[in-house]
């Protein structure tokens, strides 16, 4: 019979711990949350301590072959192609950065709204869901996209988010009311907490794995959608750069004797959207309840 001790030897340890044994063991999340701190060291600190800037024209080198002078060669201007790349990523992280917090924080408040108060509000809730679902996102943000032509791309980000969050909120409303009916919503109920604490205190917490995991995957889809929406000039405007208008100005390098302009740009946006999903399916994988701590990837 096991001792005491040998029992609390072999415990599991807490869900934290559980997690990020889960995560270590997935190699391909590991190679892809390495591939994105490299890409984000590289955008954020690189251009400390690279000699050029983006802003910065070289009057000796038009349209230069990448060397060790610049890296990624240089535009028909002059312009330092990895200087401007990773502006371009930095702006891109970003706004897949806070589009992804904004609509998955959207997501959990009408979808937990909705699924807790029931009655009217869930149909109206649900009726706004539907019809988001319907319009055409694309469209919409392409015509709004005079609005902030000159403004703060601030405004670009938040028209993403908001045509991002109707999914997840079906399915954070599919879970509330599942939730709502546990004991220990009813004891909450019954010592006289409010609603609304009680959706923040007691049920989003109870989904947060799944909150997290979206959160993830939508940085990814945001970015690929700020990227559709640059390339055909309604998403960043100049002289703001993103990964979306460096591949806008130098698409038609590709496959010429200049393509570099148009290569590093896009296969630096093809590993970065790699890499977030490869960390979210970690992720997922990881906070699994049913996975096992020992399971093959």
């Amino acid at each position: 019979m096991a001792t005491p001790t040998a029992a609390a030897t072999t415990a599991p340890g807490s869900r934290g711990q559980l997690v990020l044994r889960r995560f270590l063991r997935r190699r391909l999340a590991m190679v892809g949350l390495a591939a994105v701190v490299l890409l984000v060291a590289f955008a954020y600190l690189g251009p400390h301590f690279y000699r050029w800037s983006y802003r910065d024209l070289d009057y000796s080198a038009f349209l230069s072959p990448p060397s060790a002078t610049h890296w990624f060669g240089t535009s028909q201007n002059g312009f330092d192609m990895f200087a401007l790349t990773m502006r371009g990523m930095q702006k891109s992280l970003v706004i897949g950065l806070i589009g992804a917090v904004l609509s998955t924080s959207i997501a959990a408040l009408v979808g937990a709204a909705a699924g807790y108060f029931a009655g009217w509000t869930d149909r109206a809730m649900v009726a706004v869901i539907d019809l988001l679902l319907v319009l055409p996102s694309f469209l919409i943000i392409a015509v709004l996209s005079p609005i902030f032509n000159g403004r703060t791309w601030l405004i670009f980000v938040l028209l993403l988010a908001a045509f991002q969050w109707m999914v997840t909120a079906r399915v954070v409303r599919s879970m509330t009311l599942s939730l709502k009916e546990r004991e220990f919503v009813s004891a909450a109920r019954f010592m006289g907490v409010s609603h609304w604490r009680i959706i923040v205190r007691h049920i989003l917490p109870n989904m947060s794995s799944f909150l997290i995991i979206d959160a993830t995957i939508n940085v990814s889809s945001l970015i690929l959608a700020e990227v559709g929406l640059s390339f055909f000039g309604f998403g960043v405007q100049p002289p703001d750069i993103s990964l979306g208008t460096l591949i806008n100005d130098h698409w038609e390098a590709a496959g010429t004797v200049n393509g570099y302009q148009f290569y590093f740009p896009a296969i630096l946006l093809v590993v970065l959207v790699l890499a977030v999903n490869l960390v979210g399916d970690g992720l997922r994988d990881a906070l699994d309840p049913n996975a096992e701590v020992g399971a093959p990837e």
